[in-house]
């Protein structure tokens, strides 16, 4: 859906004067301004609450239908000093009423959004036609999506360097607040912030590796990755505290009152900084085009682990890759229309709150007791230096088996302890959508335990507890899949069939030996 809007617009930056600048527009209300002032606090779609004079007062409400006991009031009433109303900026109103359409909540989910269909429509057959081919069209492909984007951000943060109070805005980034390091919640979000963009667990790493030849030094990779990604979003933060900075000057406002967390920042606050910005229609287009390139990188990265594991299972599937792609993003298409009904910022943000809070922590803590206690770090560790030349250092072992999976169930406990029903706005959830969201953020367990159920019952034993441990123990599949390096992975017995004791594994992680 991110794709799905941007593309939106990205059509709507092409269009002068920008859409999202004028209010007087079939979907504006008589509430609309265009704000000379703003005061964004840090909910994700709050409207700003103000104090306007007279004239404002009687040229803003004498339109409204249903402000008629107001306007009598205000008219029979001679000051008007502290009366206040909400008020909602071109741009949001633009994001609300007009990209989304949206209704009241999710049990309103009202009509379909045509545009926001069409878009959506797009988007797919873009994802369809970079990976008809599998790796080889996506490889050719995010030569532009991944570098494009460093691009752009160059552009932009040259541009956001020379405006009035971009100097405040980087230096509020880069000043921290240390009083906030006590505050969970703070943790809970680099978290998963962490988890979506390395995107750990989520299954394209894997995947992505499995293309590489056998002695692809993934350990570089890995360390490489993580580098250039997170300096990525490092650099990024540059960019969006020096354009904050230039609002902040601009409205006359504090930093922290202009920050606007969730979608509202790309689609509320950055269109509205590209309007004041000479040439707005060029930067809008530029910064839009850096957003769609980053979403189809990312829904690439999504959806390949998906058509990978049915190639690989399935030889019919595999001679005819491209209609099951075609398939499978027609489906994907089909799942996705319920977002494009008037309720359906309400969906998107119900599955958002609940699949990366729950899911993917349990993930990550079940790969850690995977691969660091079950088949063995040591055991791994031997299998990366039959492939790169050289074993694991003994601080990422210690990692894998200790600080890891202690640090993700700490923020397990956390997250289940600080527990919020999600919010849209000032609009609570239903107790019925939060058993949805709760369902679905635990339906992507249900294969891991099924196929764990399924591998107990298919191992050797005659006791329930002979073939749970056998199950634990790696089949004769788990080799190469190059013959002359299956030959020399036997014949170097990298494999240690015999399990070593708990003491015994605590020594081999740390000390390799």
């Amino acid at each position: 859906m991110v794709v799905t809007w941007t593309l939106y617009y990205l059509y709507n930056s092409f269009i002068s004067p920008l859409p999202w600048t004028t209010c007087g527009n079939a979907w504006n209300t008589e509430l609309c301004y265009n704000r000379p002032i703003t005061s964004l606090r840090n909910d994700n779609y709050s409207r700003t609450m103000g104090y306007i004079n007279n004239t404002e007062v009687h040229s803003s409400l004498s339109l409204a239908k249903n402000f008629s006991d107001v306007n009598s009031t205000i008219s029979n009433s001679s000051s008007y000093g502290n009366f206040s109303i909400d008020r909602i900026s071109s741009q949001e109103e633009f994001w609300q009423y007009k990209v989304l359409d949206m209704s009241k909540g999710i049990e309103e989910m009202g009509s379909l959004n045509l545009n926001i269909l069409i878009c959506l429509f797009i988007s797919w057959v873009v994802v369809f036609l970079c990976l008809m081919k599998g790796i080889k069209s996506v490889g050719k492909v995010v030569y532009v999506t991944a570098t494009l984007p460093y691009i752009l951000m160059v552009i932009l943060l040259v541009r956001g360097l020379t405006l009035p109070g971009a100097i405040n805005g980087i230096r509020y980034y880069i000043y921290p607040n240390f009083t906030r390091i006590g505050e969970p919640q703070v943790w809970i979000e680099a978290a998963i912030q962490v988890f979506y963009s390395t995107c750990v667990c989520w299954g394209p790493l894997i995947t992505m590796a499995s293309y590489n030849k056998f002695n692809n030094n993934c350990l570089r990779d890995s360390v490489m990755l993580i580098t250039m990604g997170e300096g990525f979003s490092v650099f990024g933060g540059f960019v969006v505290f020096s354009v904050l900075g230039f609002m902040a000057h601009s409205n006359g406002v504090d930093i922290e009152d202009v920050v606007k967390s969730g979608p509202g920042l790309i689609y509320v606050a950055y269109p509205e900084v590209v309007a004041k910005l000479p040439l707005p229609n060029l930067w809008a287009v530029i910064f839009f085009i850096m957003i769609l390139t980053i979403g189809l990188d990312s829904q690439f990265a999504g959806i390949e682990p998906i058509i990978a594991v049915f190639c690989d299972s399935f030889r019919y599937i595999r001679k005819r890759r491209m209609m099951f792609t075609a398939v499978l993003m027609a489906a994907f298409f089909l799942l996705g229309l319920p977002f494009c009904f008037q309720g359906g910022i309400y969906v998107f943000q119900l599955m958002d709150w609940y699949i990366a809070a729950f899911c993917i922590p349990i993930f990550g803590i079940i790969e850690c007791l995977v691969f660091g206690w079950i088949y063995g770090a040591n055991n791994f560790s031997r299998d990366i230096e039959l492939m790169i030349g050289r074993p694991i250092p003994i601080v990422i072992r210690i990692l894998w088996c200790f600080v890891t999976p202690v640090l993700l169930i700490i923020l397990l406990v956390m997250i289940m302890v600080r527990y919020e029903s999600p919010t849209y706005g000032d609009y609570s959830y239903p107790l019925l959508a939060n058993v949805f969201g709760f369902t679905y953020a635990l339906v992507p367990l249900l294969p891991v335990i099924i196929c764990a159920f399924i591998t107990v019952l298919q191992s050797e034993g005659n006791t329930v507890l002979e073939k749970f441990r056998n199950s634990l123990r790696p089949t004769i599949l788990w080799q190469p899949g190059d013959k002359n390096e299956r030959k020399r992975y036997i014949e170097t017995n990298v494999l240690q069939l015999n399990k070593p004791t708990f003491s015994e594994r605590i020594s081999l992680t740390l000390s390799g030996q």
